[in-house]
């Protein structure tokens, strides 16, 4: 039977998982916007050199510089005629919340199964030492 911690812990991130925005994932997968989110890392960029990076129309660069600005991944600033867009860290701090559930059950497991690889190295090494041992004795 799991141990209490183990269970909290699998609700919580049930809970989190079902309250997390499923429109982070949505909006990141497709080609374009996640492109557009790349282009961004390097800092605020008017739509224009956004498109330049592009292999698609400006129609299409504001359609999607849209969506990621109503899902909350940029922010867009008027400098006269132009629009900067840039990223906001809410969303990928939401991912990184998310992921760092996932990379710390990964970690426990891994180290869990080097320990077990190590166990198993160690019995295999006295093994041998023994056969060697009784070989020369023998």
């Amino acid at each position: 039977m799991p141990d209490a911690n183990f269970l909290l812990d699998y609700i919580y991130t049930l809970i989190y998982i079902y309250t997390m925005e499923l429109h982070t994932f949505q909006t990141l997968a497709d080609p374009n916007r996640f492109q557009i989110v790349e282009a961004l890392r390097a800092g605020e960029s008017a739509v224009n050199d956004i498109v330049a990076r592009m292999n698609i129309h400006q129609s299409g660069v504001s359609r999607h510089l849209r969506i990621l600005e109503e899902t909350g991944f940029v922010t867009v600033r008027p400098d006269g005629q132009r629009r900067l867009y840039s990223l906001r860290p809410e969303p990928f701090r939401e991912l990184d919340a998310w992921v760092t559930q996932y990379r710390q059950l990964w970690n426990a497991r891994l180290d869990a199964s080097g320990a077990a690889l190590e166990r198993k190295q160690l019995e295999r090494r006295r093994r041998a030492r023994t056969t060697r041992r009784s070989r020369r004795t023998s």
